[in-house]
């Protein structure tokens, strides 16, 4: 049985992951504080003392803590998301966890096609061109240059202490009524393509970050788009179906066909 920590499991994301892995492995949810319906155990991935003394006894670490706003403060990303990450990395060395799934974004890319560069939620109508998971970084924010900066931490790690890494440029996580307000007639055309272009949906978002926290990986460090099927994507996923066996089932065309 493997062992898996969710940081920020009182999180969007977090809360679709606590039961994402089946009776067969066992999954250990870090809250930053008390959070209705999970039974979590409480983590401040800001102190580094904390996080080395509770990310123990696991086989592997899904690490989502951290301020998610594309609008967040450096003081605040810079904190919370790359110290709080490098808290993650160190525990993770020193107590022996074996990898580390870590929740980076689409921010990360998000100035690759973007129409308004003050609006990360914007596109250009026309043709996109595709972005590689593995494609250099292009933040659109401070919020995405954190998670430049974080993407940095965990590649050093990988290659100095041989610890496994999937590294996720996850896409719009939302449920199929929110995709459909954010893709509405009422919304403008270029956000509402970004909608279109990268929705992750819950299974979706449940499969990837399965495959990344169990599969064998072909390599170490690993930067992989997290996007469902989406007609209108641009950020490609071949790579990662082909790195962690990820089997997208939904599509936003076909949701909002209905």
């Amino acid at each position: 049985m493997v062992r898996i920590a969710i940081t920020g499991a009182a999180g969007n994301v977090g809360r679709e992951l606590i039961d994402a892995f089946g009776d067969d492995h066992a999954v250990v949810p870090f809250t930053h504080s008390e959070a209705d319906g999970i039974d979590s155990t409480l983590l401040d991935v800001t102190d580094a003392d904390d996080t080395r003394r509770k990310l123990d006894d696991v086989d592997a670490v899904v690490h989502l803590a951290g301020a998610s706003s594309p609008d967040a403060t450096w003081e605040a990303v810079s904190e919370t998301n790359v110290e709080g990450t490098k808290h993650v990395l160190d525990a993770a060395v020193e107590n022996g966890v074996d990898r580390v799934v870590f929740a980076s974004s689409n921010h990360a890319v998000g100035a690759y096609n973007a129409d308004d560069a003050a609006d990360p939620e914007s596109m250009t109508l026309d043709a996109a061109d595709p972005v590689r998971g593995d494609a250099p970084p292009m933040p659109d924010s401070l919020y995405g240059a954190s998670k430049v900066a974080c993407e940095g931490l965990t590649n050093v790690y990988a290659v100095r202490h041989g610890l496994d890494v999937v590294n996720l440029r996850i896409g719009w996580f939302m449920s199929e009524a929110d995709l459909a307000a954010a893709a509405g007639d009422d919304v403008d055309p270029g956000n509402a393509r970004f909608a279109r272009a990268a929705w992750l949906s819950p299974r979706d978002c449940r499969d990837v970050h399965r495959k990344a926290a169990l599969a064998d990986l072909p390599e170490s460090p690993l930067t992989l788009n997290a996007v469902s099927r989406n007609d209108d994507r641009y950020h490609t996923i071949t790579e990662t179906m082909q790195a962690i066996g990820y089997e997208p089932r939904d599509n936003s065309a076909e949701v909002l066909a209905r």
